[in-house]
């Protein structure tokens, strides 16, 4: 039985403090025990009930994330390397990774209790940032690396190697590097195909390239992807996630590579990929 739940909550969402203090009093009325992050603890004036983040993964069996998609990620790269099995309850609006509805908390905190799951692990991505020869930067997500132009109408050159044999050469906006559970992301919207989440692969999708023979690629996830970036501007920059970004410079070569670490997401059985596809995207 998964007895000590922890809550990792968006409090900008609508709805957010209300549904906390509801699952709060579900999961004590169903004999479990909880922990939010001390901030929000002390924001519902629930100190008594407060777990500094860093704290989670020794004290908790698993994670309610209360949000939408993007506090879904934010909590995959805080916890993803700790094992931590996580929950998705949609505050949001896709709510393509989340598992419960806030309509569904006595049923959701019944069968979590009653180990009524199963557990989905999800292939993450790390990625580096080398500047003549250096070591700059470093990151993981679940969802995509984003190699592109800012904010200004000018293209950068992408030259792209896997496991160093030349894929491309073009100029563009730029190129995303994602995972399978990426692929109905930013990458999608870039016309990248649907991958099923459970596969080990990477997918290529240019971004925008100014030559009609580049075309989305799908290689291996023990391969390595390099991206070099040039241009005659320095507004270009990574992205990973679409949270967390880092501005790169002509020159820059960003590796990105399958992570050791794997999200852990908790499922039910009714609720397979392609269901969720139907729902979520095609609106069925």
């Amino acid at each position: 039985m998964s007895g000590t739940i922890g809550i990792f909550v968006n409090r900008t969402k609508k709805k957010a403090d209300e549904v906390t203090l509801d699952l709060v009093n579900t999961i004590h009325r169903y004999g479990g025990k909880v922990y939010i992050d001390e901030q929000a603890a002390h924001d519902l004036n629930r100190s008594d009930l407060g777990l500094a983040l860093e704290q989670f993964p020794e004290r908790i069996d698993l994670l309610f994330v209360l949000g939408g998609d993007g506090t879904l990620l934010g909590a995959a790269r805080e916890f993803a390397c700790y094992d931590l099995p996580m929950l998705g309850i949609n505050l949001g609006h896709l709510g393509f990774l989340s598992e419960a509805e806030p309509s569904n908390v006595a049923e959701t905190v019944q069968r979590v209790l009653n180990d009524e799951y199963y557990l989905e692990k999800r292939m993450m991505l790390e990625t580096e940032v080398w500047r003549y020869g250096e070591l700059v930067h470093r990151s993981v997500g679940l969802n995509d690396a984003g190699v592109g132009k800012g904010s200004l109408a000018r293209m950068i050159q992408v030259t792209i190697d896997v496991n160093g044999d030349l894929y491309d050469e073009f100029l563009g906006d730029g190129v995303i590097v994602s995972t399978p559970t990426g692929s109905t992301a930013y990458s999608l919207s870039c016309g990248g195909p649907i991958i099923h989440p459970l596969m080990q692969l990477l997918l290529m999708t240019p971004i925008c390239p100014h030559k009609m023979v580049t075309r989305p690629v799908v290689v291996s996830g023990d391969q390595e992807v390099r991206i070099k970036v040039t241009a005659r501007h320095q507004d270009m920059g990574l992205t990973v996630d679409g949270q967390v970004g880092f501005p790169l410079r002509s020159g820059d070569i960003v590796h990105v590579r399958r992570s050791a670490c794997e999200t852990i997401l908790i499922r039910w059985q009714e609720r397979p990929f392609f269901s969720i596809l139907r729902d979520k995207l095609r609106g069925d």
